[in-house]
Parts: structure tokens; C-alpha cells; sequence
């Protein structure tokens, strides 16, 4: 395609200058001014034309790849029909979806509200956990991330709000996996805990076998819904359609976006068991969402959900798990002293090293072998490696022998320790 722009320092620039220097800046600094031009697949292309394989995929965007052709054929033929259409309305595409979702998520949960992004979707959620219960507390994990809207950012970790001035009173955290922590902060106040199945900007933290089963016990004798936000790790991308599966338990309220999108047209989901639908049908205009849930988007999203929820889709993300499994072990057992600790459900894999500055030396040695890959934000030890779940066994060997290269690199630099 023709480019405005004849180099990567005029892009560079004028994103510095009208977009946000901050970020250039960060950039630069780190020699990691990746500018994204074509993509296809699992491979996004810089501006000079190198190919990267996306091991970052957005926090699960790109969970079907750049541009699934079956997710662009969606689109266009929406096109032909369809605008954003009107939230105040009735919405074929909206019942489509709604009902297609239903059919999909675990136990009664058959009622959706569409948003635009995520921390809309977490707002709402909150909103509705606050009016159906009454009650003005929130409970969330202690380095969780929800957005950065509005309570979902109240839901965050003081990094993400501190900036921006106190946070709102009801918000508080208790630890991620310690149920004493979390069944003492619960208390006839509480409106909602929510969490991430598995949280991602924490570190991909795997939780305990029975934490998630004993948090819906407490949410149900306390009287406080169970938020479950699947933004990034829902659709598939733990091997199995929804995290949460995983665990057995059917939550009050569960959030998806990112991955809906199928990285072509932004899309959300806030959806809730049946018992409470009462309260929109008493107040069924008090949550409204210009471009949520677009017509044009729901044709997308119901493309997506037919392609992740194949038995065939979910059987070769976990057969691709268990081929990263077996190479991170074996690379943990040649580089124990910088490879500390793997976590993994699916292909929603984290790899602990034993210092930030281990894990930001990998980041920049994957990204000069060809694979973007970043570190969580609120455990800087801990690379997410999050590939399409599109990912083939040839691109999936292109990643360990990259990720392998540069530990041996970094293992000589730091003197074969």
C-alpha cells in the first residue's frame, strides 16, 4: 500500500508531536519504536517490512489472528446491510448475538449488554452489581487490572489511579488466592468481588484449584454478586471457551470484550444470570451505549464465536499447549537461573524471570529475533506470552527457538550465571 510517510522518523514524529510523546519517548528509549504495518495471520510487519510474530496479540485481541478471513468476510457483508444502528432500539443483530452468547456461557447466564471496550463493560457490571444489591463496596484483587474507565479503574491498582487523585470510597483488595484474606474483607457492604480468572496484568497467576469455587461460596452467603472478568482470557484461549470452565462454578456477572472483537470491530459484553434481569426491566433505558454493541459489529463477534467455540479450535489450542509446555520446561531446566517459573492454563502462558532486568533483556532480544512479546504491568518479572490460538506448530518453533537465543545471549552477557 502507498505510505504518507517515507520513513519511520516522520511517523515517529508526528505521533510524538499530536499523538503522545510520552510513549514515543518510551520507545525510543528502549530501541523498541515498533511501528505496525501490514499483518496478516500471526505475524504483524514493521514499517520497514520485517516480520514479528505477535506473541502480545493485545491482551487476547488477536486471539484469532490479524484479519481471520472468516471475521473480515463477516464485516463486509454486514456492510451491505447494517450501520451502528441505535442502542435505544430494538436489535436483530443484538438478539442474535444475545442469544448466541446465552446458548455459550455457563449455567443461566442468558442476558447481555453490549459495550464498545472493556472497562465499559467492567463499569457496567459494578453499576449493576451496585443496584441490584443495594450496596455500596467493592472488593478486587490486589494487582488486578479491570481498564481504565470510570470503577474500573477504582477496581485497579494504585498505579493506574493514584495520578488522577483519590479513589472512590466502597474500593478495596485483598489478595489474589488467599480466600482468608478475601472472606474476611467481605462483609453485608459488599456489592461485588471481582476478579480476573486468571489475572494477567498480575502475572498470569494461576489460581489455586479450589480459590474460585470458595469465592462463589462466600459471594453467596455474604449476599455480594461474583464478577468474573474474562476479558483476556475468555474465548479460548485457556483451552477451554470461557476460564471459568475450567473451574466449575457459574459467577453472578461475566465481562468479556478484547478477543469478541476479533480485532477487526470493537465489541463488549456484560452478561448476567437470568434471576437478575429484573432490574432493567425496571429501568430499561438507564444504561445506554451509542456504538456499543454496533450492528455492524455483532456479525463479527458471532464469527468469532463460532470459530472459538469448535471442538476442533479448542482441541489444537490445547494440543499447542502442551508443545509450548514441554519446551518451557525444558528451557527452565537449561536456564534455571533466569527462567524461574512457568505459568500456564492453555495458551495463556506467563514465564517468571528471576529480575526485571531479565525479563526486559528477553523482551528486546525476542523483539530483535522476531517475536513481540511484553512484560505484565504489575509483576515486571513475569513476560506475557500470549500467541494467536491460530498458532501452528512451525510459528510455535519459530517462538522457542527465538526465546532460546536470546536466553543464550543473555546467559553469556551475564557471564554464564
Amino acid at each position: 500500500m502507498n505510505l504518507p510517510y517515507s520513513n519511520r522518523a516522520l511517523v515517529v514524529d508526528d505521533f510524538a508531536r499530536h499523538v503522545s510523546r510520552g510513549k514515543a519517548d518510551f520507545f525510543r528509549q528502549f530501541g523498541l519504536d515498533f511501528i505496525p504495518g501490514e499483518r496478516n495471520g500471526c505475524f504483524l510487519n514493521d514499517f520497514e517490512g520485517k516480520a514479528y510474530l505477535n506473541c502480545h496479540c493485545n491482551g487476547g485481541v488477536f486471539n484469532l489472528g490479524h484479519r481471520h478471513p472468516k471475521i473480515v468476510a463477516a464485516l463486509k457483508r454486514a456492510l451491505e446491510t447494517w450501520d451502528i444502528g441505535n442502542h435505544h432500539l430494538i436489535s436483530m443483530p443484538r438478539a442474535m448475538l444475545g442469544r448466541q452468547l446465552a446458548e455459550l456461557l455457563p449455567g443461566d447466564i442468558n442476558q447481555t449488554v453490549f459495550g464498545v471496550g472493556g472497562g465499559e463493560a467492567i463499569d457496567l457490571a459494578l453499576k449493576l452489581a451496585k443496584g441490584i444489591t443495594g450496596r455500596p463496596n467493592i472488593i478486587s484483587a490486589k494487582g488486578g487490572f479491570h481498564g481504565h474507565t470510570g470503577l474500573a479503574l477504582a477496581a485497579g491498582d494504585d498505579q493506574y489511579r493514584a495520578p488522577f487523585g483519590p479513589n472512590p470510597p466502597g474500593f478495596s483488595q485483598a489478595k489474589f488466592g488467599d480466600i482468608a484474606a478475601l472472606d474476611a474483607a467481605v462483609d453485608s457492604k459488599t456489592a461485588a468481588v471481582i476478579l480476573e480468572t486468571i489475572p494477567a496484568t498480575l502475572g498470569i497467576v494461576i489460581p489455586p484449584r479450589d480459590y474460585l469455587e470458595n469465592v462463589r461460596r462466600i459471594c453467596d452467603r455474604s449476599g455480594a454478586l461474583m464478577v468474573i472478568d474474562e476479558v483476556q482470557c475468555g474465548l479460548g484461549r485457556t483451552g477451554r471457551l470461557w476460564a471459568i470452565d475450567e473451574y466449575d462454578v457459574v459467577p453472578d456477572i461475566v465481562v468479556i470484550g478484547k478477543g469478541l472483537s476479533g480485532g477487526i470491530y470493537p465489541i463488549s459484553a456484560t452478561c448476567y444470570r437470568d434471576k437478575f434481569d429484573f432490574f432493567f426491566r425496571k429501568y430499561p433505558f438507564i444504561h445506554i451505549s451509542t456504538f456499543g454493541g454496533s450492528e455492524l459489529g455483532c456479525f463479527p463477534a458471532m464469527a468469532v464465536l463460532e470459530e472459538s467455540s469448535s471442538a476442533a479450535f479448542l482441541q489444537h489450542v490445547n494440543e499447542m499447549a502442551a508443545f509450548f509446555s514441554e519446551q518451557f520446561t525444558a528451557l527452565q531446566e537449561k536456564f534455571p537461573q533466569l527462567l524461574i517459573e512457568i505459568r500456564q492454563k492453555g495458551l495463556m502462558m506467563g514465564l517468571k524471570f528471576s529480575a526485571e532486568k531479565i525479563s526486559m533483556g528477553v523482551c528486546k532480544m525476542l523483539y530483535d529475533n522476531g517475536v513481540f512479546a511484553i512484560f505484565s504491568g504489575n509483576d515486571t518479572c513475569v513476560i506475557q506470552f500470549l500467541p494467536p490460538l491460530i498458532i501452528q506448530k512451525p510459528e510455535a518453533e519459530f517462538a522457542i527457538s527465538a526465546l532460546t537465543k536470546s536466553l543464550e545471549v543473555l546467559q553469556g552477557m551475564l557471564g554464564g550465571k
